[in-house]
């Protein structure tokens, strides 16, 4: 099982398989300006925009250390939802997950409404040394409520609930995820189905008892 869409990263980096739990992808997307509206005739916003632009061109070419220093410098002086959320992405290819969180939750902070952040709190919440699956869920179903559409979200969602037991509703989410569009839902709609079966055939034989149960 492996999450499809890790930390959307906004920087294109390979899968992390993991053995344990499930693994998280980056999406192929970043953040490239520090606001919707930046303007050239404010200076600070000048610099953090070239500290933006700067990073993400070392971060596709792998230097993610250099890129975390241009996107701390940014954020320093233009703190904004989309500097954090880069700053995050190379904390968490660096392997500082408490820092990656930190950013991607000033990050939510600063703009609630973006399911991406989420997403990345789901992947660092799973992926860290001592994983927080419930808090993964929780960040799963806000990034599910912003963009309920969303196959990879519906299928990351999905593989979270199974990694935690919750086959029903994981069912439902590869399902829905398979609906709209990722066609490798199908191995996990049939693999959930055989393990909600298993288990109620489980249930079936032990309601039944077992034979010196039945002659005591």
């Amino acid at each position: 099982m492996y999450f499809a869409r890790l930390a959307r990263s906004f920087a294109a980096t390979a899968r992390r398989p993991t053995t344990t739990r499930p693994a998280f992808r980056p999406s192929r997307r970043w953040a490239t300006s520090v606001t919707p509206h930046s303007t050239a005739s404010d200076p600070a916003e000048t610099e953090a925009v070239r500290c933006m632009e700067q990073g993400t061109a070392k971060l596709e070419e792998g230097d993610v250390q250099a890129a975390k220093e241009l996107y701390k410098r940014s954020a320093s002086i233009k703190r904004n939802a989309s500097s954090l959320f880069n700053l995050g992405v190379t904390h968490y290819h660096l392997k500082e997950y408490d820092d990656a969180i930190a950013a991607w939750k000033e990050s939510v902070t600063l703009q609630p409404s973006s399911p991406d952040a989420h997403i990345n709190l789901a992947s660092a919440y799973i992926i860290s040394p001592v994983p927080r699956p419930d808090l993964a869920l929780h960040h799963l179903e806000i990034a599910s409520s912003l963009s309920p559409e969303d196959p990879e979200i519906a299928f990351n969602h999905a593989a979270v609930l199974e990694a935690t037991g919750k086959l029903d509703e994981a069912l439902e989410k590869y399902k829905l995820s398979k609906q709209f569009g990722v066609e490798r839902a199908a191995v996990h709609i049939r693999n959930v189905s055989a393990k909600i079966f298993g288990q109620k055939m489980k249930q079936a034989e032990n309601s039944l008892g077992t034979p010196d149960d039945k002659t005591s």
